[in-house]
């Protein structure tokens, strides 16, 4: 469908991709990779940002229950919002950290709902927006569980604001309006962006400082969106396991692993039962250390036809095999969906070493039942992409053919995707972007970030020109958003400030795994692609100063023969004509 002319406003210009989560840490622009991360774990907070736990920090001007009767009509032409309540929260009350706020809820017309909490008394003139997950559909600024414990969140140090997108349903029947789709689509965060920042202004008498955004998954889309569509809304970015190729990931993806595991529409070949000795044995295929984390997961190319049974055996715990059917599964799994002529039609695939995560999500718990990607693509298929409901589609009936493809993609892509690499706007508006992707998320494959990452490099002019603004970061063994079997506690919010604020770009984010009680209890370095972290000096696999960045040749060299080439990045650019995408061919 394409994009709409909406009475509220003119269509802000140029696309770029930016990216936004709350994970990551702390390094100095001049340490190198072999030191980062066994010199810098947590850091003190910065001092642009820095606010001690009950010291004061910036007044407001005005009383909270003063904002709202604020009449702030005028305050952003063309986004008509109202403030519906304002009232005092104790610190005890907080569940962001220990700090008092003034708890602003409000709707932007027509119907997107949006909280903004506002430090009374430590706020150091930031501004920190939140993404979302899924479809959305509440509001919840507590959506920063990775950087939950970073020093400016928790003292208060940002005002913290996030939306529904316009909707409350946690299914696809929203995408039915047009006003609703274009909302979660692409309009709500710039919004939100517009009304928070003019309240924070009334409030205390001044304008934010900086301006930053923090999503994972849906939020991660939402960060690149606002880095592509609105490059000066913030100036840094955080964006972690991006769905930002939202129309392709949620028919082609999540279809062909839905078909791949419930092969000729038949009980799963694979289920929750298999995964725990599956994996064993692809750690063993792929080589991977002691403590089970494959580093460098791209680069194992291991074969489910090398435990193939045997003539009359029976697959066992202590002796297990895979049917034919169960080698066929797999391999398309990790081959990821080609339509009839090979090429991928998602640029992605599930990587060596991620089983453990495939419970409920790829692989049901039992033969007959059901999983996350068959629900992922029956909302997209039947109120998202086409113009009209299609409420009896199912996984079963996407094709993966060029034509359904080009079909699929000339409806959606330009309402919800985010895949443009061009920055250039983004970048010369002094924006700064952290990615991060998990490399066992089982939702969405973390290839996709990576091909994206390089589309980006090819399109500002190689790695290095690239890495003056934008860094990805790939989390071996972590599962979407977190979780999994690697260290998936991050601080990416400190990272982004230090970048934008003392030009510290992060040469690697600490990543830590924590105890029932919240204690440390293993930690390594991740480094920016295409470096990964490897225990180069026989040290303890949970002592970070045992890695040392090693160059991965797998991520350096991926290519994909993918049918998209992200519509914009590799062979192919295109232009907004008239609300539409129009692709137009460019240089090699």
């Amino acid at each position: 469908m394409p994009m709409l002319s909406r009475w509220r406003r003119r269509m802000t210009a140029p696309f770029l991709a930016v990216l936004a989560a709350c994970l990551a840490i702390v390094t100095g622009a001049s340490m190198t990779l072999a030191n980062a991360a066994a010199d810098r774990a947590r850091t003190s907070t910065p001092a642009s940002v820095t606010a001690v736990s009950g010291a004061s920090g910036i007044a407001p001007a005005m009383a909270c229950s003063g904002v709202a009767s604020l009449d702030l009509a005028a305050a952003v032409p063309g986004v008509p919002f109202q403030v519906t309540s304002a009232k005092e929260v104790a610190a005890a009350d907080n569940t962001l950290g220990d700090w008092a706020y003034c708890d602003v809820q409000g709707v932007i017309a027509p119907q997107i709902h949006f909280q903004l909490r506002l430090p009374r008394s430590t706020w150091q003139a930031n501004y920190l927006q939140l993404g979302c997950g899924g479809l959305c559909g509440n509001v919840n600024t507590d959506r920063v569980a990775a950087s939950s414990g970073c020093v400016p969140l928790t003292d208060g140090a940002f005002a913290v604001a996030s939306s529904d997108e316009g909707h409350y349903q946690g299914n696809g029947l929203f995408s039915t309006d047009p006003t609703l789709r274009a909302d979660f689509g692409y309009e709500s965060d710039h919004e939100l962006a517009l009304a928070a920042k003019a309240i924070i202004k009334k409030y205390y008498g001044r304008p934010a400082t900086h301006s930053y955004f923090d999503g994972c998954s849906q939020g991660g889309n939402q960060a690149l969106t606002e880095a592509q569509r609105y490059p000066t809304d913030f100036d840094g970015i955080v964006a972690g396991a991006p769905a930002n190729n939202f129309t392709a990931l949620n028919t082609f993806s999540h279809a062909w692993t839905a078909q791949s595991v419930f092969l000729d529409g038949g009980p799963a070949t694979i289920t929750t039962a298999d995964l725990a000795p599956l994996h064993a044995a692809v750690l063993k295929g792929c080589g991977a250390p002691a403590d089970g984390i494959i580093a460098d997961p791209l680069a194992c190319q291991w074969d489910p036809a090398s435990i193939r049974c045997r003539t009359g055996q029976t697959s066992t715990a202590s002796d297990y095999c895979l049917t034919a059917d169960q080698v066929t599964t797999l391999r398309r799994v990790y081959a990821g969906p080609t339509d009839e002529h090979g090429k991928l039609l998602y640029p992605g695939y599930q990587l060596r070493g991620s089983e453990l995560n495939w419970s409920n999500v790829i692989v049901p718990t039992t033969a007959t039942g059901i999983t996350g990607d068959m629900n992922f693509v029956r909302e997209t298929i039947r109120y998202q992409i086409f113009d009209s409901p299609q409420p009896t589609l199912t996984y079963k009936d996407i094709k993966f053919t060029k034509a359904y493809y080009e079909k699929v993609m000339g409806l959606g892509e330009g309402m919800y995707d985010a895949t443009d690499p061009d920055l250039r706007a983004f970048k010369k508006a002094g924006g700064k972007l952290i990615l991060w992707h998990g490399l066992g998320d089982q939702h969405i494959p973390a290839v996709g970030t990576m091909a994206y990452y390089k589309a980006v490099q090819k399109t500002m002019g190689g790695a290095e020109a690239t890495s003056d603004f934008a860094r990805l970061f790939l989390l071996p063994g972590v599962a979407h958003c977190g979780g999994g079997q690697g260290p998936d506690t991050l601080d990416a919010l400190t990272a982004i400030v230090d970048w934008v604020t003392e030009g510290q770009a992060p040469d690697s984010l600490l990543t830590e795994s924590l105890d029932s009680g919240g204690k440390v209890i293993s930690a390594r370095p991740a480094y920016p692609f295409p470096y990964v972290a490897e225990n180069t000096t026989g040290g303890s696999a949970d002592d970070p100063a045992s890695y040392t960045p090693v160059r991965s040749t797998a991520e350096a060299g991926l290519t994909l023969d993918w049918l998209g080439s992200f519509r914009s990045g590799y062979e192919t650019v295109g232009n907004w004509v008239h609300g539409k995408w129009v692709v137009t061919k460019a240089k090699a």
